[in-house]
């Protein structure tokens, strides 16, 4: 966003001048009227050198801001907050006592944009890789009400299921995920090691092979001679893969294949809207209007496919419409949310109800979490097993063939 250069006076009248970023020099002057500030001359102005981008070396190495760390920033905020103790010195405290030295430096720049004249929405908004938009939104709000330790409280719920959702997944496809791996590991080992030690075997013997051994031996080849063009291809189908969802289009029909996966696709699906419904919650019950609300959660959701569908509610209540709807309209709810919905709008409970469909979701995803595994342990031990067949015979029918022969008894 642009910055904007401003003259002002105070609630004492003192002239102060500053540095804003936001999207025009309208909300550059509300930002100063909310903070106690009369916009005398707003200009646009170039960006501060401290908020261009670092080199890229830099980034690269530079540490992450995790999602732990937001957790423990939102709940002290709220201890902090609640406590009475002034937002400037509660920053100045995260800082020092901060294990981040990435997040001691965020602490230190909202220090100075508040200074300089910014909310502190205002200043988070300049540190989009660690506040998302909901988390601004949140705090706006808490700002414009007097809430905003309440708000903080709220924050640190959210993340907080969201760490839950993040690791129960993460537990779930763990093992699946070790099998895949150690699978392919056996099969490069195979392929590159023991067949081409059978290959000579066979080709001593000069002996006529069986077509499954034939296979065997021509992939164990083409392995061997082609693996740096391998290795290339599948390189280039990963760097391809991450261009193609870096799009719109690309990341837009990604999100929509994801959940039409087998098993998979109907958790993703679920977490996702179990995402939307707690922060739909969350954000009606601290003060957003209903559009704001949909406008901020096409970020939260993480999915370009349903985001789309919350931006079609999002055009239907703008135009008048009713959520119940509007939500009918996108295709992703169940019957049963769809009723909760109703009954939230007709009583003007629709935070609590949706509260209660993400308490809901939550408890789906739980149990077919647990059932993943048991799901998806018959079809990898199949295929661990048809595997394990194809090697054997590949292998052992020539020296089973050989045997006979040898023995006297061809078959016939």
């Amino acid at each position: 966003m642009p910055f904007f250069s401003y003259k002002g006076r105070n609630a004492r009248g003192e002239l102060v001048k500053g540095l804003l970023e936001d999207a025009d020099s309208g909300a550059v002057a509300d930002q100063l009227v909310n903070t106690g500030i009369s916009p005398v001359e707003i200009t646009p102005a170039n960006a501060p050198t401290s908020s261009r981008k670092e080199p890229w070396l830099g980034r690269l190495f530079a540490q992450r801001i995790t999602l732990d760390d937001r957790l423990l920033f939102s709940r002290q905020m709220y201890t902090l907050l609640k406590s009475g103790v002034p937002i400037m010195r509660a920053l100045a405290g995260l800082q020092e006592s901060s294990r981040s030295p990435a997040m001691a430096k965020v602490m230190q720049d909202l220090r100075s944009s508040l200074d300089s004249g910014r909310d502190l929405n205002s200043s988070m908004r300049r540190h989009p890789e660690v506040f998302s938009q909901f988390f601004v939104s949140m705090v706006r709000v808490g700002e414009m009400s007097g809430s905003l330790e309440e708000i903080f409280l709220r924050l640190f719920n959210h993340l907080e299921f969201e760490k839950d959702m993040k690791e129960r997944v993460q537990q779930a496809l763990r093992y699946p995920a070790f099998v895949l791996v150690a699978m392919g590991v056996a099969i490069v080992i195979i392929n590159l090691f023991v067949i081409p030690a059978f290959s000579k075997l066979f080709a001593g013997l000069k002996a006529e092979l069986p077509p499954l051994t034939q296979f065997l031996i021509g992939f164990s080849n083409f392995m061997l001679h082609y693996w740096p063009a391998m290795l290339a291809a599948a390189a280039a189908g990963v760097i391809g893969f991450r261009v193609y969802t870096g799009t719109a289009a690309g990341r837009y029909n990604w999100d929509k294949l994801k959940l039409r996966l087998p098993l998979a696709g109907s958790i993703i699906e679920k977490v996702t809207l179990a995402r939307f419904a707690r922060s739909f919650a969350i954000s009606l019950k601290s003060g957003m209007s209903m559009v704001q609300t949909l406008t901020v959660l096409t970020q939260v959701v993480d999915n370009s496919y349903i985001a789309q569908r919350i931006e079609q509610m999002r055009d239907g209540v703008e135009r008048g419409e009713s959520v119940l709807r509007t939500a009918r309209a996108t295709g992703v709810f169940t019957p049963i949310v769809l009723q909760m919905v109703a009954v939230g709008e007709e009583t003007g409970e629709i935070d609590q109800l949706m509260a209660e469909v993400a308490d809901m979701y939550q408890r789906e995803i739980d149990y077919e979490l647990k059932n993943l595994s048991g799901n998806i342990e018959p079809i990898m031990i199949t295929f661990l097993g048809v595997l394990v067949l194809i090697l054997a015979l590949g292998v052992f029918l020539p020296i089973w063939d050989l045997g006979r022969v040898a023995l006297g008894r061809p078959g016939g």
